[in-house]
């Protein structure tokens, strides 16, 4: 039977999406959060100690593994497919409104904008980068948008608290 640290291995390997440690035990069967932390910190440690161009990553409240920054140069050659993935600076500019301020009505994106924002916040949830969040207790309770797990993915994010601060920007 391959040890604790090999199944999670695997299971990395074989996910494409962060795969968080309550899924993690429950198709191994066994361990704690703490366990599984400690097989992740191994796994990252082995990986330094070998020069591998991995590691672990936590994102989005579960763990992925990622190629190292440094490779970035080279992956982004190899890259050309994600290009047609590419966000407008509009969809951009909206889903740093709607993140940064979230939950957010979308006449609150609109006013920020200057624009009607109505097409591009059906685009941004399209590609899973933003839901409805509720409703506000406005008069005609409009919706209020925020991001998704998708979202923190994309940007490779552990939470939203890890946004980079607006001082930090300048």
């Amino acid at each position: 039977m391959p040890e604790m640290k090999q199944i999670v291995e695997a299971l990395l390997f074989a996910c494409e999406e962060p795969l968080a440690p309550s899924k993690i035990r429950e198709v191994m069967g066994s361990g704690t959060p703490t366990e599984v932390r400690g097989i992740v910190e191994a796994l990252n440690a082995e990986y330094d100690a070998q020069g591998r161009p991995y590691q672990v990553q936590e994102i989005a409240g579960g763990f992925q593994v990622a190629t190292r920054p440094e490779y970035g140069e080279w992956i982004a050659k190899l890259d050309t497919a994600r290009e047609s993935n590419r966000l407008t600076a509009a969809a951009l500019e909206t889903l740093a409104i709607i993140a940064y301020r979230q939950p957010i009505l979308r006449a609150e994106v609109e006013a920020i904008r200057g624009v009607q924002s109505g097409p591009i916040l059906r685009a941004l949830m399209d590609r899973d980068l933003v839901r409805m969040t509720g409703r506000s207790d406005k008069p005609g309770a409009p919706m209020l948008y925020g991001t998704t797990d998708r979202f923190l993915e994309t940007f490779g994010l552990k939470s939203i608290k890890d946004l980079p601060r607006a001082e930090e920007l300048k």
